[in-house]
């Protein structure tokens, strides 16, 4: 497997969102992607993560970015999640964790001592050419959207 690295072309995708629509980073050319990949819909860090994103939304869209989650949940599990914390922003189901593999993000982690193979947390930011402009693998899940500003060196 590559490893990527910042200012790597980020590869290209297509997953189903939560509504079954299909979801392709060619669709997003031209704008600013935020792509975090995230364990699983409603757990503690995965919820403080989505929600802190959803609470600045409309900043980070009116900066350029388009906000996508991704986990190995399936549609009906990502309906539920952006239905109780009323999320804005789509989320892609990848059970087969093809585009988590693609982005180095399922790989082991320890848990109790004991390892096991799992979604990483990671977040990339993908500039408008396509290209991985930050790579941020130690997400602060309630302070994301400043860490992602704080990374990018944007006010």
């Amino acid at each position: 497997m590559t490893v990527l690295k910042e200012g790597d072309k980020a590869p290209i995708f297509n997953g189903k969102n939560q509504n079954g629509e299909t979801i392709n980073l060619e669709d997003f050319k031209g704008k600013k992607v935020i792509l975090y990949s995230y364990p699983k819909d409603n757990t503690p860090g995965c919820t403080a993560e989505a929600c802190n994103l959803n609470e600045n939304f409309d900043d980070l869209t009116n900066k350029g970015f388009v906000v996508i989650g991704i986990s190995p949940d399936s549609e009906a599990s990502h309906q539920r999640f952006i239905n109780k914390h009323n999320l804005q922003f789509n989320l892609i189901t990848d059970p087969e964790k093809e585009i988590l593999q693609q982005y180095n993000a399922w790989g082991e982690k320890k848990l109790y001592g004991k390892t096991h193979m799992g979604v990483l947390r990671k977040t990339f930011i993908i500039n408008e050419e396509g290209i991985l402009e930050k790579i941020i693998e130690k997400v602060k899940t309630k302070d994301h959207t400043s860490q992602i500003y704080s990374e990018l060196k944007i006010d």
